[in-house]
């Protein structure tokens, strides 16, 4: 039997003010009463949500893209990710995702979890699924995106984690999940 939370106090927001609005993403600062009663500025990053795709081949590699990402002005390994489009289901946005950046399709996908990467500052959710029954496309990238395509063991990939080879917090969050799923799916565990 579960514990049953406590009723919870919501902010009360009095004022949002816009001060970006880009393509992907938009930056607000919201008046609010926290619900301590508080009363202060936030700024936040308002984020349509986005997927994560841990692509899983037969023998047990993963496809990690090696990207570069200007903001840290370095390439990372990273498992494939996008952001969702207006309209767009998350399954939809990880098949598209997924083929786009990798040029892989696959048959099988099985949601792993939802997450919030930066619940201090963004609202943006993240839909973690792992990826089976790869078949090769075409990678079609976007002007923007430098990346190129890297198989490892997926036991590999998660010793890259512990040596400090993969630092991006998504990518380690869906290879450990997908790892720890494949070890609940096994016999005798």
């Amino acid at each position: 039997m579960s514990a049953q939370r406590p009723i919870q106090k919501k902010a009360k927001v009095h004022q949002v003010n816009p001060h970006y609005q880009g393509s992907l993403f938009s930056f607000v600062s919201e008046d609010v009463t926290l619900p301590n009663g508080s009363r202060t500025e936030l700024a936040m990053v308002r984020h349509p949500g986005s997927t994560a795709v841990v692509a899983l081949f037969d023998d047990d590699t993963v496809l990690l893209e090696r990207q570069y990402r200007h903001a840290v002005k370095n390439y990372l390994l990273e498992i494939p990710a996008g952001t969702m489009e207006p309209g767009e289901l998350p399954l939809d946005c990880a098949r598209r995702e997924l083929e786009e950046e990798t040029g892989y399709a696959a048959e099988k996908f099985i949601e792993l979890s939802q997450v919030l990467i930066l619940p201090a500052y963004s609202d943006e959710k993240i839909w973690v699924y792992l990826a089976h029954d790869l078949v090769k496309t075409q990678q079609n990238l976007d002007s923007d995106e430098i990346i190129d395509i890297i198989k490892y063991p997926l036991e590999d990939a998660l010793k890259m984690i512990d040596d400090g080879c993969i630092t991006d917090a998504l990518s380690i969050l869906g290879l450990q999940m997908a790892w720890l799923h494949l070890q609940n799916k096994k016999p005798g565990i």
